[in-house]
């Protein structure tokens, strides 16, 4: 990946700050509980979920294994559909791709439909560097880019903002980028979708050239899939002459059925609906029909360096849903920003140190930003199982070991600070393997337990300077089984 938010802090230093803006903490709070509440109703009308989310599940799987074959198909279907492909290994190749495509159209603007690919290798501000204007029309996107501001969630990128913050971004920016705002804007629902709506009409007329994401790609025809709910992604990708699109390679399917199943688990998951509004698909180009030219550029940017972990590559199977943002104690209450990356909560926790690895501090940091709780797993649609993976990945940053980088297998050392974890470890494991003393700690703990201190002392203050030690039972547990004969002595 292109790297961190610039001058983004660790994670622990970020949410510190986070969970003291009680301004941000209700906006969080109200939207992700209303979220959650209408996903659970939509997902309790389907009989079969339990059975769609495994087969979403095997289908992601069945890809990942075939990844290989089922790109080269997808090449050429698009090819044969009248489009080009473009292969890029990283960002900044990816970057090179764009900006000299848009160059060659002449043309100096592009109006994007949400993309978090583009986000992720920075596009916008590789074509500003450049001379071209990137606009956002994804209503919550649109806010971010007036607010000079970052996204903060996968499906609600402006989830941190509330109405009133919203019209004054409005009032305030509009003018400078297009159509201003109208006189005397209010924060009603209606009127800001309004002002939206006609600052970006004016774009989407003159716009020749669009740029776009995908939520899926289907390798037997070579058709692409953007899902929304505004209709901006219709305009963007049916005005322009020229459409450019940037997908992850791990966005392909192999077929229209596989298709269908994702379909009715990613409204459902992502915006609480039985269906999306809108599903655009495109196949190449079609005379007289939308885009005169489309290219498709594949991007990996360290997605086959997950492949190559047999744990941590399950992260590939996410379909951009946001579920596990919504259920995530942690996100709730320090908000997207705080995990540096376009991929925030528990998804972006495994990805994130995934596609960048694990030696900067906050990719470090951002296994650790979970309870462990599992609440992300239960409802994922795919069944990603976030917990393993964050569990995986806290081995790799206190132990280092070996990983994939660029195609390589590399040796990582462990990360500073993980001193005093990895001799903890150490001497669980000497105690786990000897079971007369670990029966003499058990003992020795509960008989002392009123001299226990209520914090850690030395390295563990940064464990319980922020949790409750938990008290040390009066007995130890296999103590209380021997007496009472499993519990039945002591029924008696």
């Amino acid at each position: 990946m292109s790297g961190t938010f610039v001058g983004m802090p660790a994670f622990p230093e970020a949410a510190r700050d986070a969970v003291r803006d009680t301004t941000l903490r209700g906006n969080l709070r109200h939207a992700t509980h209303t979220i959650r509440a209408k996903r659970a109703q939509a997902v309790a009308e389907v009989s079969d979920w339990v059975e769609l989310r495994e087969a979403g599940k095997r289908i992601k799987d069945h890809t990942l294994r075939h990844l290989d074959r089922y790109l080269e198909q997808l090449e050429e279907s698009v090819t044969a559909a009248g489009g080009t492909v473009h292969w890029a290994a990283d960002a900044d190749e990816a970057n090179r791709i764009v900006t000299r495509l848009v160059k060659e159209t002449g043309e100096p603007e592009v109006v994007k439909v949400k993309s978090m690919a583009t986000q992720e290798i920075a596009l916008n501000e590789a074509l500003e560097a450049q001379g071209i204007a990137a606009y956002e029309t994804d209503l919550a996107e649109l806010i971010v880019q007036l607010g000079k501001d970052r996204p903060s969630h996968i499906l609600v990128p402006a989830i941190h903002r509330n109405r009133g913050e919203i019209r004054e971004i409005f009032s305030r920016e509009m003018g400078e980028w297009g159509r201003p705002a109208p006189e005397g804007l209010t924060d009603t629902p209606a009127e800001l979708a309004e002002a939206a709506r006609l600052h970006l009409r004016e774009k989407f007329l003159r716009a020749k050239v669009g740029i776009s994401g995908a939520n899926f790609m289907v390798a037997e025809t070579g058709t692409l899939v953007v899902v929304e709910s505004e209709g901006n992604g219709r305009m963007c990708l049916t005005l322009p002459e020229t459409l450019i699109s940037v997908v992850g390679i791990e966005k392909i399917v192999p077929t229209w059925q596989d298709l269908e199943v994702f379909l009715q688990t990613l409204p459902r998951s992502s915006t609480a609906e039985r269906m999306n509004p809108y599903t655009s698909t495109w196949t190449g180009t079609t005379d007289g029909d939308g885009p005169r030219t489309f290219h498709l550029v594949l991007l990996d940017n360290g997605r086959t360096d997950t492949l190559a972990d047999e744990v941590g590559r399950q992260a590939l199977r996410c379909i951009r849903c946001s579920a596990c943002l919504n259920v995530c104690p942690v996100y709730e209450r320090a908000g997207g920003h705080a995990y540096g990356s376009v991929y925030p909560g528990p998804i972006g926790a495994i990805l994130s140190p995934q596609l960048r690895g694990t030696t900067s501090e906050i990719d470090a940091s951002l296994p650790y930003a979970s309870s462990l709780c599992g609440a992300c797993y239960e409802v994922c649609p795919v069944a990603i199982d976030i917990p393993e993976v964050l569990v995986h990945l806290r081995e790799r940053v206190a132990q280092g070991g070996e990983v994939t980088r660029d195609g390589n297998k590399v040796v990582l050392k462990p990360a500073r600070g993980h001193a005093a974890e990895r001799a903890a470890m150490r001497a669980a494991r000497w105690a786990f393997a000897r079971p007369g003393a670990l029966r003499t700690g058990q003992r020795l703990a509960s008989r002392t337990r009123r001299l226990h201190p209520r914090t850690l002392p030395g390295p563990g203050r940064a464990w319980s300077g922020t949790r409750d030690l938990p008290p040390v039972p009066a007995e130890p547990f296999r103590d209380w089984w021997q007496r009472t004969q499993g519990g039945k002595g002591a029924a008696k």
